[in-house]
């Protein structure tokens, strides 16, 4: 177990400090595993949650042909022609990524909407900094509504065998959606403080036109399949992963014959994100090592322990613990590693661990707004502001993200616990 303890340590250290290359260390650290024993070598494809893996790679793929598609750009267009002046048409870009981050990857939704804020910008001669992480921070809020929203939430409903449904209405309880969705409202309140002064008009030249509207369709399709899947007994546990990789596989043969040319292969599966499955999947082999070793039910005892025999006081540190680590590390090898952690503690205390998981879930994925290093569509869009000419100080990101990530994240807070602790 101290042999394990100490590879697992020393490999978050070295994704902390080389963030470029985790997957690389990541993948390192599962030979390594594997190597000296702690984990056999035949437990390494049994250890890796393919339904995860299936539903990420699915996922990326449909929502690269519904970028290439046009129809994001046309919607934000649409909604930015009815806004009377610059504040509103920022709150309405700050919603409008929200809903589209509530089905589509946090970086692509900022990848898709982000452009528009800084055309408006630069047509208005204002900076677009704060209008961008205005984007930003609202599609991490909104990642973690759905199923597919997140890699996070992904791996939660992996973990837990939670489906789509379960997080609008769970065990006859409200789910994780209107949670945020009560969030969203708080926090965009904060948003229209910053903004309250911003009354310039706006005017759109053209919407931008759609051609091809098979991708919508078959985003729309995979989130009517995921919910009709929820309803299926007995489901193979890769069920929705194969739903994401078909619909993805149809996509890209489809947009072949339309095109006449085989490149769209090659060009969606470069939007894959096939760094962060490289991680995930080294990631589950680390922990399954780590598991097998004793180290996670250690970790477990020792939260029980600090926490003492209070349901609410484990709850509430477990999920401000969980916004201060994803301020400054990656959520996703965070909650890969935390989710047998929390199972293990409610095993300790004999409860369920719904309330647990959805405080990890808040904490970890909303945690991640308060900095820009925090999360991975705030790197992007300060990525896009720097190729504009537009430097970001830490500062000017946390004037907003501070207040709106504490916002949201105190809300979250309160109804988890009212919703998913109180009956405990």
């Amino acid at each position: 177990m101290v042999l394990a303890l100490i590879i697992f340590v020393i490999t978050y250290v070295l994704m902390i400090a080389f963030p470029k290359y985790r997957a690389y260390v990541a993948l390192t650290s599962a030979v390594i595993f594997v190597a000296c024993d702690i984990l056999p070598l035949g437990g390494i494809l049994t250890s890796i949650d393919w339904n995860v893996i299936l539903m990420i790679a699915g996922t990326m793929g449909i929502v690269a042909l519904f970028i290439e598609s046009k129809m994001p750009s046309k919607l934000a267009d649409l909604i930015i022609g009815k806004m009377p002046n610059v504040k509103w048409t920022i709150i309405a870009l700050s919603l409008f990524s929200g809903v589209i981050s509530a089905f589509v990857d946090n970086v692509a939704t900022v990848l898709m909407v982000a452009p528009v804020a800084i055309t408006i910008a630069k047509k208005l001669k204002l900076s677009p900094i704060p209008s961008v992480i205005a984007i930003s921070i609202a599609s991490n809020l909104q990642g973690v509504a759905t199923l597919v929203g997140d890699t996070t939430s992904i791996m939660l409903g992996a973990y837990a065998k939670m489906d789509f449904l379960d997080f609008f209405w769970m065990k006859g309880r409200p789910g994780m959606f209107w949670v945020v969705q009560l969030g969203m409202i708080a926090a965009t309140f904060i948003v229209f403080l910053v903004f309250r002064k911003q009354n310039q008009t706006v005017n759109i030249e053209s919407i931008t036109q759609v051609n091809d509207f098979f991708p919508t369709v078959l985003l729309s399709g995979t989130i009517v399949l995921l919910i009709l899947a929820s309803f299926l007994p007995n489901k193979p546990e890769a069920t929705n992963g194969i739903i994401c990789m078909s619909l993805f596989f149809i996509g890209i043969i489809y947009e072949s014959f339309r095109q006449k040319s085989v490149s769209v292969i090659p060009r969606t599966l470069k939007e894959v994100d096939f760094f962060t499955i490289l991680l995930l999947s080294s990631l589950f082999v680390v922990i399954e090592g780590i598991k097998q070793a004793g180290v996670i039910d250690s970790i477990a005892s020792l939260f029980v322990k600090v926490g003492g025999n209070s349901v609410f006081l484990m709850y509430s540190l477990l999920l401000w613990a969980s916004v201060l680590f994803s301020a400054f590390i990656d959520n996703i090898p965070y909650v890969a590693t935390m989710l047998p952690v929390v199972t293990g503690i409610a095993s300790y205390m004999g409860i369920k661990p719904y309330v647990l998981y959805f405080g990890l879930l808040c904490g970890a994925t909303l945690g991640g707004n308060l900095t820009p290093i925090g999360a991975s569509a705030n790197i992007t869009s300060i990525g896009i502001l720097r190729k504009q000419g537009y430097e970001v100080r830490n500062s000017e990101f946390m004037k907003l993200s501070v207040p709106y990530t504490l916002t949201a994240v105190t809300t979250a807070y309160i109804l988890v616990w009212l919703l998913w602790g109180m009956s405990i």
